[in-house]
């Protein structure tokens, strides 16, 4: 059960759901960051073809890499549906075995991206080479800054989770984080069509 703080006025009682605002609240704040890449999205569909002389993401895309890259934060979203699961059945070290697998695969994520990021720089292919590059990284680097936020909230409730249980506050912010997890996996099917697999054509 979540928190139902109450409050009594009068001889009326009112109760206040106070997890399943959290979540609403969450969901608001969702909607922001759909802006935030929709805006980001736009720009990187003004700049695409402003490669001042650079390379375009024809000559610099490894799709064999990315769909490497895609797959580790897929199957992250499956273990973390595993760990939702197992919340609800109220299974405690079931749900700290899949984040953890979870926390893995999408720490794998975010150390291919860096590989990338880095290579690319070492190649002279850095954000300041071209529009092109500049709107490249600021789409993949917000996404990937995302991704490291949701592996650091990760650590923290599977921290909260050991010392504390299933409490109803952590099955809150369980459910949260689920959001947003999965949220950043749409967002990267999205990079992937829209960066990665129409640059390669």
């Amino acid at each position: 059960m979540l928190d139902t703080p109450m409050v009594t006025m009068g001889t009326m009682t009112i109760t206040h759901d106070s997890g399943k605002m959290t979540v609403y609240g969450f969901w608001l704040y969702l909607m922001t960051d759909c802006i935030l890449f929709a805006s980001i999205f736009a720009v990187y569909a003004v700049l695409v073809n402003n490669v001042a002389g650079g390379p375009s993401g024809h000559e610099i895309f490894e799709l064999p890499y990315v769909l490497g890259e895609t797959a580790l934060l897929l199957f992250s979203s499956i273990t973390y549906g595993f760990a939702m699961l197992a919340l609800y059945k109220g299974k405690k070290q079931a749900v700290l075995g899949w984040l953890f697998m979870t926390f893995l695969l999408g720490a794998g994520f975010i150390a291919m991206e860096i590989n990338e990021f880095h290579l690319l720089i070492s190649e002279g292919f850095g954000p300041s080479r071209s529009g092109f590059l500049s709107a490249f990284f600021t789409l993949v680097g917000t996404h990937g800054l995302h991704v490291s936020a949701g592996l650091i909230w990760m650590g923290i409730m599977m921290y909260q989770v050991n010392k504390h249980g299933l409490t109803s506050t952590n099955k809150t912010r369980l459910s949260c984080l689920s959001l947003f997890w999965h949220f950043l996996d749409v967002v990267w099917i999205c990079v992937f069509t829209v960066v990665y697999l129409m640059g390669t054509l």
